[in-house]
This record gives C-alpha cells, sequence and structure tokens, in this order.
C-alpha cells in the first residue's frame, strides 16, 4: 500500500515568488479642452505624477501630444505599482503643448486632476472636471481614467500519477517525487513546485495541485516545462529515475475525460542500454484550467467595502481632561484613537461609495440613566450610527467624548455582533450587489468576554466581514495575539473552529515612531487577501461577471 507525506525532507523548498505588487495600466481621454491656440486647436499631452510626501510630487511619465484635438484619447498607458494598504495620490494634468521644448513650464496649463489610486481602481471608468491652479473649473474640460489590473489569473489544477517507475531501492521498490520547472528568459530552469512523496510504490498516485500559469510558464502556453521524477532517500541522495518535457498546450489535452502519457526518460540509462525504452510512464490524469479571481477583480466589479469603527471608553484609559489619558486630545487635535481611525479609514473610504460610516462606542456610562452600554451611537442617534466621511467619525468621537463616563467592562463581542448582522444580511443579497465589511476597534485593555468575542468571530468568518484591532497604551494584549489567527485557527469555545482568518491586530506602541502611514500597511495587508478568500469559498465570481454571465 502506498502512503504519502508531505514536503519532501532534506530537498530545499521551492523558492517561491514573493507575492507580487498588483500592477495597474490606466488609459487617459479627455473632452471639451481649452483651446489656448490662436489658430488652431489645442495640442494636449497628459502627465501623471505620484506624491512622494506632503506636497512633494514625481513625474511618472507622460503621454503622446495629440496635434489640433480638444477631445483626445491618448494611446500611450500608464503603469504604477498598486498597494490596497497604502494612500497613494495622484495628479494628472493636461498641457497645450506650444514647441519642442521638455519643459512643462514652457506649455500652456490646461486643467488637472488630484485624485487617489483608490478612487481609480473602485471606479469602473472614472470621470471628473478638470480645475484649474486657482481651483476654478478649467472651462468644461472632463478627464477620463479607466485601469485595469495587469495579470495573468490563469490557474491549472493537475493529477500526475506514475505507471511501472524503475525500481531504485534495494529493500523496497521507489519513493517517487515530481518536480516541475519552468524555462527561464536566459535558458535555465527554475523549479516552480514540487509534488509529496509517495512511498514504496512504482505505481504513485500524486495529491493534486493547482499552478499558477503566469508561474508555470510566465503566460506562455506554449513555453517548455520540464518535469523531472525522483525517488526520495532520507539521507538526501536522492535517485534520479527520469524526465520529460511538456507545455501547458500539451497538458490541456487531458480534459474531458481525456489522459495524456508521457514517457520518463534517463539519458545516462539509454545511452548504455540499447534497448533501453523508458524509465516507467507519468500519467497526467487531469488538467483543468480556471480564472482566479483577484482583489481588484471584485472592487472593479462593484464590490462595496463598508467601513465601520468601534471605541473603547472604558475607566482604564484614564479621565479625558488628564494628558496622560489615552482620550486625552492633545494641543495638535489628536491622540492615539483618533491617530488608528485616520490611518485606516483614510484608506477604506475610497472604496466605499457614499462615504457613511457607522461609529460605534463600548464600555461607557450614557446620560441621562448613565446605564452601561456596549453597543452605542456615538452620535448618540441609534437609528443613524452613521458618519460622513472620516472627519465625521472624528468629530463625533469629539463630540461625544465629554458627554459619557468611562466605564467598563472591555467588551467587544456586542459590536462584533452588530456589524456582522448587517454583513449577512449583506450575504443574503443577489450577486450582483457585493458588499464587504471592515470593523476596526480601537482599545486599550484586555478582553472581559473572551467567549463572547471567540464565537462572535468564528460566526463573523463565515460572513463577509474583517475585524482589526489596534491596541493603543501599554496593556498586555497577549489575548489579542489570540484572536489574531496566525499562530493556529481560532476555535469557539465549542470547539468549532474559524472559517478562515479575519482578525488582525497591531499594537500603536510599535508605530508610535514611525510614519503615519506605516499603521495602515501593517493593519490593511490582509485584507485584500481576506475578502477573495470569502468570495473564493462562497462561489462567487466578482459581480460585473457574475451578471454577464446570466
Amino acid at each position: 500500500m502506498a502512503h504519502t507525506v508531505g514536503p519532501v525532507p532534506g530537498v530545499p523548498g521551492v523558492p517561491g515568488a514573493q507575492q507580487c505588487v498588483t500592477k495597474v495600466e490606466m488609459s487617459v481621454s479627455c473632452t471639451n479642452l481649452l483651446d489656448k491656440d490662436i489658430t488652431s486647436k489645442s495640442d494636449p499631452l497628459c502627465v501623471l505624477y505620484m506624491e512622494c510626501g506632503p506636497g512633494n510630487w514625481m513625474e511618472l511619465g507622460r503621454t503622446e501630444s495629440m496635434k489640433n484635438d480638444l477631445n483626445p484619447v491618448f494611446a500611450h498607458k500608464f503603469q504604477i505599482d498598486y498597494h490596497f494598504e497604502e494612500v497613494q495620490k495622484l495628479r494628472f494634468a493636461i498641457y497645450d503643448l506650444d514647441s519642442p521644448s521638455k519643459r512643462l513650464q514652457d506649455h500652456d496649463f490646461l486643467g488637472d486632476l488630484t485624485l487617489t489610486l483608490g478612487q481609480v481602481v473602485s471606479s469602473k471608468k472614472l470621470s471628473r472636471a478638470l480645475v484649474l491652479k486657482d481651483g476654478r473649473p478649467a472651462g468644461k474640460g472632463i478627464i477620463q481614467v479607466l485601469a485595469e489590473e495587469m495579470k495573468d489569473n490563469r490557474h491549472l489544477q493537475l493529477l500526475f500519477e506514475g505507471i511501472k517507475l524503475d525500481k531504485k531501492d534495494f529493500f523496497g521498490k521507489s519513493d517517487p517525487y515530481l518536480e516541475f520547472f519552468k524555462k527561464g528568459d536566459d535558458g535555465s530552469w527554475v523549479l516552480v513546485h514540487r509534488t509529496e512523496v509517495v512511498l514504496n510504490t512504482l505505481n504513485p498516485s500524486w495529491r493534486p495541485f493547482t499552478l499558477a500559469v503566469q508561474s508555470l510558464c510566465g503566460g506562455d502556453l506554449d513555453r517548455s516545462v520540464r518535469v523531472t521524477c525522483y525517488d526520495y532517500d532520507s539521507d538526501g541522495g536522492h535517485d534520479f529515475i527520469g524526465e520529460f518535457q511538456t507545455s501547458v498546450t500539451q497538458m490541456l489535452e487531458a480534459q474531458s475525460g481525456k489522459q495524456v502519457d508521457y514517457k520518463c526518460i534517463n539519458a545516462k540509462k539509454k545511452q548504455k542500454k540499447k534497448d533501453y525504452q523508458h524509465s516507467g510512464i507519468v500519467r497526467l490524469r487531469s488538467c483543468k484550467m480556471y480564472a482566479e479571481y483577484t482583489f481588484l477583480d471584485y472592487i472593479s466589479g462593484g464590490c462595496q467595502l463598508n467601513f465601520t469603527v468601534g471605541i473603547d471608553f472604558t475607566a482604564s484609559n484614564g479621565d479625558p481632561r488628564d494628558p496622560s489619558s489615552l482620550h486625552h486630545i492633545s494641543p495638535t487635535g489628536t491622540n492615539e484613537y483618533l491617530a488608528a481611525v485616520w490611518a485606516v479609514g483614510q484608506v477604506i473610504q475610497d472604496y466605499d461609495a457614499d462615504k457613511q460610516f457607522p461609529a460605534l462606542g463600548f464600555g461607557a456610562q450614557l446620560p441621562p440613566e448613565w446605564r452601561v452600554s456596549h453597543e452605542f451611537a456615538l452620535n448618540f442617534n441609534p437609528l443613524n450610527p452613521f458618519c460622513t466621511g472620516v472627519e465625521g467619525i472624528v468629530q463625533a468621537y469629539m463630540a461625544c467624548l465629554p458627554q459619557v463616563r468611562l466605564y467598563g467592562p472591555t467588551n467587544f463581542s456586542p459590536i462584533i455582533n452588530h456589524v456582522a448582522r448587517f454583513a449577512a444580511a449583506a450575504a443574503q443579497q443577489p450577486a450582483a450587489t457585493q458588499q464587504y465589511f471592515v470593523l476596526l476597534i480601537v482599545t486599550d485593555g484586555v478582553i472581559s468576554d473572551m467567549d463572547e468575542t471567540r464565537l462572535a468571530v468564528v460566526q463573523a468568518s463565515r460572513l463577509p466581514m474583517s475585524l482589526i484591532i489596534v491596541g493603543v497604551g501599554s496593556a498586555d494584549f497577549s489575548a489579542m495575539e489570540f484572536l489574531d489567527g496566525d499562530g493556529g485557527v481560532l476555535k469557539a469555545p465549542s470547539g468549532e473552529p474559524a472559517a478562515r482568518d479575519i482578525v488582525q491586530f497591531v499594537p500603536f506602541r510599535d508605530f508610535r515612531n514611525a510614519p503615519k502611514e506605516a499603521l495602515a500597511k501593517a493593519v490593511l495587508a490582509e485584507v485584500p487577501g481576506q475578502v477573495v478568500t470569502y468570495f473564493k469559498q462562497c462561489s462567487l465570481a466578482p459581480a460585473a461577471i457574475e451578471q454577464a454571465s446570466q
């Protein structure tokens, strides 16, 4: 009987490619541009800048100029690396080319548009009015920007078996495994996958596995793929059985019940033995190609990210009037709570069309009865807890703070369940209205209702929802690390496991002296993957694709 084991001991790991930054290609066109030329029309070109610090703009590129055209459609595309967890501020500036000079100050300015890359990618096709340097409209000038992700999201699901492979072990049969290599541009072979070892058999059946087409052949379906077969030895001296070459095009013949057989060739044996035929057969039993959708596929397809904030108003924060309190607002108008809200909110808000964000609090006594609440609206309107933009959340927080009494305990579950109810309702809506909920909880202390919180998180893991926890102050946050499933699968008190990891925790103190963007990067980096994992588990394509297929 054949047995399988996991990674091959004594064999170096596959040099897995690091998660690539998504590259976005932007197309630009304009209509009704200002006409600055007296005897003819303007000759426009577009210049793209990115902000690299407050007020510091770096030029990324220029389009070609379009002669005598007030409605240009530029052929040149801008390519830029996209990071969800960053606010990437862009400026599109339109100039009328008046001479061969490369200096922009030698040409007439026709208007510009400043926005974030997040706003561009969350719109199917963004159209905005151009403005002049003094903020006035640039006539009736309009700029359109279309962003598309540059990707190959095709994947292969492969199922291999071996037939009568060579016997390599003196006291047994063989312990075979396969290695897959793609051909590099320089002709070298690069390892991209290794199967598990199947013990003591000449007729192994390897587990099915999935490879990205881009990883296996760089997107070129006819590029050579080399497959080698080895007999595993515990001392690391693995014995070569044979090899063959194929391509994705050839492997795709193993569809609809067909199978593809490859002769496993050992060149040294072939040279020594005249009657040598092969060292066994490697059979491709099944090859399926499918699309693996990305975060940007869902966002550009219409998925809305809904942002909710939960603020800890427990007494352990200290009296807000005391400068040592975590809720004390400094002369500059901020504190660690506000810093966390700003860092996360300024990124998320670009993916929410109406910019209406519920802002909730917990652990305070509320007027006039002074009862403790663990789920109250910062604006004291439970029927409409929404704030307009991140600025609205900040204003509601500052207005709420002097009106409540800090109390306790630190209960997370009511607010998690509050957002989960909305996420559950959204999950029941038609696929064309995809929504995903991101809850930010900012807290200073140890969770009091840990069992209830564990249950709430496990239940929320089956919903379109992620939970970000930012710990402020100097408390012991080990319980928060427990909720963040990086150390293993989180389980409810009943033993029920989470369907997926939805919690990200970071202590604010680790970023106190870092650039303000660093906190957002740390807490938001996992959200795109969590969004994709949820929709994949639900077998949901992006909304635009779902609609097109109906």
